[in-house]
């Protein structure tokens, strides 16, 4: 008789412990759902975003970098073609300035412009991925933000007066001009340096704000412990095993 309510107390621990992996079980398939489902609605805001300042992004920059690569060969073309002394100084100058711009270009791609295609060319064919995605373009977005944001800063304002001061100040006394020549060199460079500066579209920063603002109540992927849960089952009984 005791051997028989000892079997029957053994079978409903057995029978209780099934009962509650299942539903620890359950509750953890179900957030790992919802992560999902959060995951998949955040990547896709982004990529939306991205995908809605990219031709902004890229006239700018091809536009920009394409202009004083232009300006530079006919510059430099006007400068060895020219036997006036003052024109070729004035080409060489102006075709080093313009250069210095293309190059600046180079060195300071638009992270909004190649960013969708990079989102792009992830996969997202299972949760992890789509987790591992979301990490990826969350960085992107907020690289894009930073380079518009650096881009109008007061660091590039003051890297472009230094160039258009130096570009004057050659004018000036390098080529013995008079200091309203080399005041007039450094008020064009001025000019065109600070139309690209304020030219530069802002989308990527205004919508990184704005995202970071819609999903405040949301903990940054960057700071969440992947969650993982084992269920293995023997003879007699089955454990459940969460790591957070």
């Amino acid at each position: 008789m005791v051997i028989v309510k000892h079997r029957i107390i053994m079978a409903n621990i057995r029978h209780f412990l099934l009962v509650m992996a299942l539903l620890i079980t359950t509750w953890v398939y179900a957030q790992q759902q919802l992560q999902d489902s959060i995951n998949y609605r955040q990547l896709k805001e982004i990529s939306r975003m991205l995908e809605k300042g990219k031709p902004a992004a890229n006239t700018w920059w091809y536009g920009w970098f394409w202009g004083y690569t232009a300006a530079t060969v006919v510059q430099s073309g006007i400068a060895i073609t020219s036997k006036n002394l003052g024109t070729r100084q004035d080409m060489y100058l102006g075709a080093g300035t313009t250069f210095l711009g293309a190059a600046g270009q180079l060195l300071t791609p638009m992270t909004a412009g190649k960013a969708p295609g990079k989102i792009s060319n992830l996969s997202e064919l299972t949760p992890s991925e789509r987790e591992d995605k979301l990490f990826v373009a969350e960085e992107l977005f907020r690289q894009s933000a930073e380079r518009e944001k650096e881009g109008r800063s007061w660091k590039t304002h003051a890297i472009c007066s230094v160039v258009n001061l130096g570009s004057g100040v050659i004018t000036w006394i390098g080529f013995k001009r008079s200091i309203w020549a080399g005041l007039g060199n450094f008020a064009l460079n001025t000019a065109i340096s600070e139309a690209q500066i304020w030219s530069m579209p802002t989308r990527a920063l205004r919508d990184y704000k704005y995202y970071i603002k819609s999903n405040k109540e949301l903990k940054p992927l960057s700071h969440l412990n992947k969650l993982k849960w084992y269920v293995s089952a023997f003879p007699g009984g089955a454990s459940v095993h969460l790591d957070f």
